[in-house]
């Protein structure tokens, strides 16, 4: 093998093309490289557990917590008072299992490795198709990374830092009687919280996934306009689905669903008008 040439490079370059299995041996490392790269930032919020846990699992449980107080300086904005001000959250955690905590470190770990190595894994996507596509259509792939890891780790951030805090509120202070308080477990509140970041991550990739289907002639951006109406049916499901049922949490997820469909659609038709040229 030449210099760093991998073996999917070189077999590329000597005849063109390669067998079924050459592929699969190729795809082999790629997947081997993209389990590496989460192991390796699982292990490191494995061993910072005080940091993860402390000031980013815990923190929307916390009245301080920004988007609270962000909120709270809005209301004053508006000359609203407290209104938009959050209380303490009267809910304590608990954990009820023996390995519960351990199991729970795990997991928080396994998914912070793979939402930190997510933008090395559409890198290494990248890499395995580069060696089959046109001059042309390279420079695009890889504005797909970019944008793919852009989109990923906004759709993150709004999770943890909109949706999951407001979701802590609603449901850790929510009572059917006063007499009723709220001892959540540990693996109730992980749950919810990874499970809402996590898909709103996914939901944010609509324009990528729009530019593939456009790509391949399955959608068009007359399509997407005629269904435009039954979009907004669906994205208030989405909605509903990921936010606990109170209106304002549902608003502010469906606010940017919206707004991702239509530049899915502006998306669409520049890839129609590329095909079409």
């Amino acid at each position: 093998m030449k210099g760093n040439q991998s073996p999917y490079d070189e077999e590329f370059s000597n005849q063109g093309e390669m067998s079924f299995l050459d592929h699969l041996e190729v795809l082999r490392w790629h997947l081997v490289r993209s389990v590496i790269a989460v192991l390796l930032f699982m292990t490191l919020a494995f061993i910072f557990k005080e940091f993860v846990f402390d000031q980013i699992i815990l923190a929307p449980q916390k009245s301080n917590f920004l988007t609270y107080r962000l909120f709270c300086d809005l209301s004053h904005y508006l000359d609203l008072g407290d209104k938009l001000c959050f209380n303490d959250i009267s809910f304590s955690l608990i954990n009820i299992t023996m390995s519960g905590q351990f199991t729970t470190h795990i997991l928080v770990s396994a998914v912070a490795g793979i939402i930190l190595a997510f933008p090395y894994i559409l890198i290494e996507v990248w890499r395995f198709i580069l060696p089959g596509l046109k001059q042309s259509e390279k420079k695009s792939a890889m504005a797909l990374v970019f944008f793919g890891s852009l989109l990923f780790m906004g759709g993150v951030l709004f999770g943890y830092y909109v949706i999951s805090p407001l979701s802590v509120q609603f449901l850790g202070n929510y009572t059917v009687s006063s007499t009723v308080s709220n001892s959540i477990s540990l693996n109730s509140y992980i749950s919810t919280l990874t499970s809402i970041t996590l898909a709103c991550a996914i939901v944010f990739q609509l324009p990528i996934i729009v530019y593939f289907l456009s790509k391949v002639g399955i959608l068009t951006p007359q399509l997407m306009k005629a269904y435009r109406k039954h979009s907004i049916v669906v994205v208030l499901i989405l909605a509903a689905i990921i936010t606990p049922p109170d209106i304002t949490s549902q608003i502010l997820v469906a606010i940017p669903l919206v707004f991702l469909y239509e530049v899915s659609i502006i998306i669409s038709r520049m890839v129609v008008r590329k095909q079409a040229t």
